[in-house]
């Protein structure tokens, strides 16, 4: 007799026949079926041929928590289950870690015990707690949060197809070592922005997934720029250039960040902002196909980023009021910090001149000059505007804008 979903009755009992499979053969699975649609109480009588099955029976229905009766004098009956409430009462005070919001199904706050469960599943009565401090949906989510993680995905590009390495370097040597320069500032900043993300990743309740996920494919995205930025770094020079110890004390207060949304300004609305304009400048000014391809492959990268910290952000700040007086803190915390440090070091100044320059003559040196000042004033209009698109008004954008560190992330 198959295992039908309706289990044919003998007089006013259920009965199943397992035939020659035991539960040790997949029955249990049959039984289950059976007894799923079973009222607390009702009876299933079950045959069988399988050795030992009466055994088997009545230690799987203790375990599973029904009733379990004798075998009667029918042929090959292995004995009668009575079903009990306790299979039900696993899933009776269940509740699903599913939609309350119709418009992305995301509930504004996850409970711990939901722990790794998929939303929209039902979590069992009993799963363990586990301690995910970033579980609020207001403090991390995003309105476009999904179709920004569809872009991030859709744009991964692969260094070794996407980039010209053998490319003419004609460049002069001296143009070369200021490249150098600044991609060893470059890999240093970029390093930072891969442990911050990566950090808070691990933070995330799983509920909230499209966040967890567009942090890890930031993180990948600034892998793959310190892998890229080094490669070129190695093309024609065995050492690198200098790292500063200012320049270090200003990535490590944003590695120290512990606060995900201060973190987020940071490093996202300020520091990566910060860092589109000048991997466009470099783009701009690049000395060689190849180190033009990697300054607009990764400015697209890190504009993506910006935009998730900006969107966050600010839908967060119309939220909860407080929170554009906290992120000013942050910011002048920061500003105070760093106060005696050198912010970016002469080296990098020095190097992104000869950049725009691409020669040596005064009048080419001068023309660089004003190109990085130029630079300077484009990323503090930039860090102004992104500031207002979060919540603050003119004259605080304005003001806090110019706290930014000096070291430009």
């Amino acid at each position: 007799m198959s295992a039908a979903r309706n289990v044919p009755r003998d007089g006013a009992e259920r009965v199943l026949d397992l035939g020659r499979c035991g539960l040790d053969q997949g029955g249990h699975v049959l039984l289950a079926r059976a007894l799923a649609g079973c009222a607390p109480g009702e009876r299933l009588v079950v045959l069988g041929d399988a050795p030992e099955l009466s055994i088997h029976l009545a230690a799987w229905a203790r375990a599973a928590g029904h009733g379990v009766e004798s075998a009667d004098s029918r042929a090959r009956c292995a004995g009668r289950l009575v079903a009990g409430s306790a299979h039900l009462a696993r899933f009776a005070d269940a509740e699903r870690a599913g939609a309350t919001d119709a418009r992305d199904g995301v509930h504004e706050q996850a409970p711990a015990h939901w722990g790794l469960a998929a939303r929209g599943a039902r979590v069992e009565v009993g799963s363990p707690a586990f301690d995910f401090a970033l579980a609020e949906k207001r403090t991390l989510w995003a309105d476009d949060v999904g179709a920004l993680y569809a872009q991030a995905l859709a744009a991964q590009w692969d260094p070794a197809t996407a980039i010209p390495w053998d490319a003419p370097r004609p460049h002069a040597a001296e143009v070369e070592d200021a490249l150098v320069q600044v991609l060893t500032y470059l890999i240093e900043n970029e390093t930072a922005a891969l442990i911050v993300p990566a950090r808070f990743a691990a933070r995330i309740h799983p509920h909230y997934r499209e966040v967890q996920q567009l942090l890890a494919i930031q993180a990948a995205d600034e892998a793959r720029h310190v892998e890229v930025f080094t490669r070129r770094a190695t093309l024609a020079r065995r050492e690198l250039g200098l790292s500063t110890a200012g320049g270090q004390a200003s990535l490590k207060t944003l590695v120290d960040e512990p606060d995900f949304a201060a973190a987020s300004l940071l490093l996202s609305v300020l520091g990566e902002g910060s860092f589109v304009n000048l991997l466009w400048f470099l783009h701009e000014h690049a000395p060689d196909e190849c180190t033009r391809t990697i300054m607009k492959l990764t400015a697209q990268d890190e504009a993506r980023h910006v935009a998730f910290g900006v969107a966050h952000l600010a839908r967060e700040a119309r939220e909860e009021p407080t929170l554009v007086a906290r992120l000013a803190a942050a910011i002048e915390r920061r500003h105070d910090v760093l106060r005696h440090t050198a912010g970016l070091n002469a080296e990098v100044f020095d190097a992104l001149i000869v950049l725009a320059a691409g020669g040596f003559e005064p009048e080419r040196i001068a023309a660089g000059h004003a190109a990085v000042f130029e630079l300077t004033r484009q990323m503090h209009a930039g860090r102004r505007n992104r500031l207002r698109l979060v919540g603050f008004d003119a004259e605080h954008a304005e003001r806090l804008a110019g706290l930014h560190t000096r070291n430009f992330m």
